[in-house]
């Protein structure tokens, strides 16, 4: 392999290219109009221009991307994860036009990529499922049906989706409806597929998957566990490898079972079956993920194989360099996420304007981020991923501590405090956190939020930087100041004043609802005239692959609606008011 195109952007960009580089492969990138001048475009050997902001004019633009392999003379195109790496039609579209495809068979892809699929696929293998549905439903009442089987809480999932994305958790029959149209309107939005499933909802797993790969020569290679049950949203917050507390034989059947399933769909390289762990010991298979997953890191670090190299060498035609693999200490990832812990986490796109990344031994890195880097709300949010490796768990930990520490991000907020809170919380400690550990045990509302890195700029305040010594003590010291009354002229670099019809205006009423952020109205459920309960959702709004529940603080009369689906609003916009 001579050429490799990477089809993707962010920090798994950097990171497939600095691999290639190391093996003499010549790098080509694509990149948005948005990412011009991001870090990948200038690692890269060459890049190309491959549409608009959006992902759908750019990074999911097929078309494009085989047209510019087919430019820059690309020998081999990798996805990454995320955008395309998990469509079997755009597998096959590069597979047909002799290009090499870096993933797995497209009729592996969509085995597992449909979650129906994937778990009668799993079955067939002698690997048990979570209870469910082995086909799509077309209505809450059917879902009605399901949890008056197996009971509540049941979790409605997009059958093509992962991530989090089309999932919604319902306890009693009254949420029933909402969460059948939100799995549906998610899961079209995000995987082009509104079909859902059901599953019954565990209470209190654990996360836990198996990296594999398996070459075209008769290798199946099962490289070990992780533990993915720190989680907010559905989401992976932190990961780490391996997972505490398993027993020798759990480990050797969880790694029996993920072979039995890449076998059955007949994978071949790099990919990962996720599991869920219940409260008795007993594993569940819950989805393989086709591609390089985000925490492949730890596995790396634990292990010392680069599984970048080892895709790109399987997807070549050519053997594991590897026969067996020894797992060496631990290794832990914290996900930096440009979001508000303090705020549900929220995400918070915006400019990076300092950037200092941790350093030392045992430490890496994977990032995409520079100063003046702005963190947008067409893309995920990961800003960067902070990788630990010590001698055992208690070792990675405290390294863990001390990176986060040295950890300096200005501009936006991001989720640094809750690694903090989590690193040291004693159930994380003790290694018997679960899925619900971050909404149920974690009280981020008493962490010390260091707002020198973590607090946004905001409109009406001056970020100001001081170094003072005190008693012969260097401290330094960041405040924010309110801007001076403006002038009935305007003056060079400060800003007019808002008029009074402004969307944006300041106001301490209680009833006026204003977006939280950038972003776009997918759904709003009243009307205006209506009464209103407190906490009652006036709209959702989408912003950096999230779906956002804007409420009222107040019960009242929703006097005006300034909002509906499909309008884009800008961070304090005003969306209602309520009286």
């Amino acid at each position: 392999m001579k050429s490799l195109l990477i089809a993707n952007r962010g920090e798994i960009a950097v990171r497939i290219i600095r691999t290639a580089r190391e093996l003499g492969i010549r790098t080509i990138a694509v990149y948005s109009e948005l990412d011009r001048d991001a870090l990948h475009v200038s690692l890269a050997d060459e890049a190309w221009n491959i549409g608009g902001a959006a992902a759908a004019d750019s990074y999911l633009n097929s078309e494009r991307i085989l047209s510019v392999a087919s430019e820059s003379d690309a020998e081999a195109i990798h996805p990454g994860y995320g955008f395309l790496a998990e469509n079997p039609e755009f597998a096959q579209a590069v597979i047909d036009a002799n290009i090499i495809w870096v993933g797995p068979p497209p009729s592996a892809i969509a085995t597992m990529g449909d979650k129906i699929s994937s778990r009668i696929a799993a079955e067939a293998a002698g690997v048990a499922t979570v209870p469910g549905t082995a086909e799509p439903l077309t209505s809450a009442d059917e879902i009605a049906a399901v949890a008056a089987k197996f009971g509540y809480p049941v979790a409605v999932k997009a059958a093509f989706g992962g991530g989090g994305k089309g999932l919604r958790v319902v306890h009693d029959k009254s949420g029933l409806s909402e969460a059948y149209e939100g799995a549906r309107r998610e899961a079209d939005a995000y995987f082009g597929n509104p079909e859902v499933y059901v599953e019954k909802y565990l209470v209190k797993p654990r996360h836990i998957e198996a990296q594999i790969i398996v070459d075209d020569h008769g290798s199946a290679v099962f490289l070990g566990d992780r533990d993915c049950s720190v989680q907010r949203r559905h989401q992976k917050l932190i990961e780490e490898a391996p997972a505490p507390l398993l027993s020798a034989e759990q480990r050797q059947a969880l790694g029996e079972a993920a072979i039995a399933v890449a076998t059955a769909c007949q994978y071949r390289n790099a990919g990962t079956v996720e599991f869920l762990l219940d409260q008795e010991g007993s594993f569940y298979f819950l989805e393989m993920n086709t591609r390089l997953q985000v925490e492949h890191t730890v596995t790396e670090m634990t292990t010392g194989i680069d599984l970048v190299a080892e895709q790109l060498a399987v997807a070549a035609g050519d053997p594991l360099s590897f026969d067996s693999v020894t797992v060496n200490g631990h290794a832990i990832e914290l996900r930096i996420n440009a979001e508000n812990p303090a705020k549900d986490f929220l995400p918070n796109p915006g400019t990076i304007t300092e950037y200092r990344e941790p350093s030392g031994f045992g430490v890496r890195v994977d990032s995409w981020m520079q100063p003046g880097a702005t963190v947008s709300q067409y893309y995920d949010n990961l800003i960067a991923k902070l990788v630990v490796w010590g001698r055992d768990r208690p070792e990675a930990i405290r390294r863990a501590k001390r990176a986060i520490d040295e950890y300096r991000i200005v501009g936006v907020a991001t989720t640094i405090p809750a690694h903090r809170a989590v690193l040291e919380h004693e159930t994380f400690v003790a290694g018997r956190h679960h899925t619900r550990f971050m909404e149920d045990e974690v009280v981020l509302g008493d962490v010390p939020f260091d707002f020198g890195q973590t607090m946004p700029t905001d409109e009406a305040l001056t970020r100001r930087d001081m170094t003072v010594e005190v008693g012969g003590k260097r401290f330094e010291v960041t405040y924010w100041t309110p801007e001076a009354a403006p002038t009935s002229k305007a003056t060079p670099g400060r800003k007019p004043p808002k008029r009074a019809g402004s969307s944006t205006v300041a106001s301490g009423e209680p009833g006026l609802i204003t977006a939280p952020m950038q972003g776009t109205i997918v759904k709003v459920p009243v009307k205006a005239g209506e009464s209103v309960n407190a906490d009652e959702t006036i709209c959702i709004l989408e912003a950096m692959k999230m779906e956002n529940e804007v409420k009222t603080p107040i019960a009242g009369e929703l006097v005006d609606l300034r909002v509906q689906p499909g309008d884009a609003v800008s961070p304090g916009a005003v969306l209602a008011i309520v009286r």
